[in-house]
């Protein structure tokens, strides 16, 4: 399943500093997915729009942030 696959993605970045840097050097959404594509991660468009979304609607718990550089339409 894709979204256990990004919440994989996402638990293994936060204790993987190699990872951390891998994926930080993506400056798009495309290049996100095929990073972690490769890197053995089932992850689709639809998981990142769902994970913005989420995060989005929850600003009392995750605050503005730089969720917007993900946003639908964005790069």
């Amino acid at each position: 399943m894709s979204w256990s696959d990004l919440e994989r993605l996402v638990a293994d970045a936060e204790t993987s500093q190699a990872l951390q840097q891998t994926l930080s050097h993506c400056r798009s959404r495309q290049e996100l997915l095929h990073t972690a594509r490769q890197l053995g991660y089932r992850v689709t468009k639809g998981d990142l729009l769902n994970a913005w979304l989420e995060h989005h609607n929850a600003p009392a718990v995750n605050g503005a942030g730089g969720a917007d550089r993900w946003a639908a339409g964005g790069s």
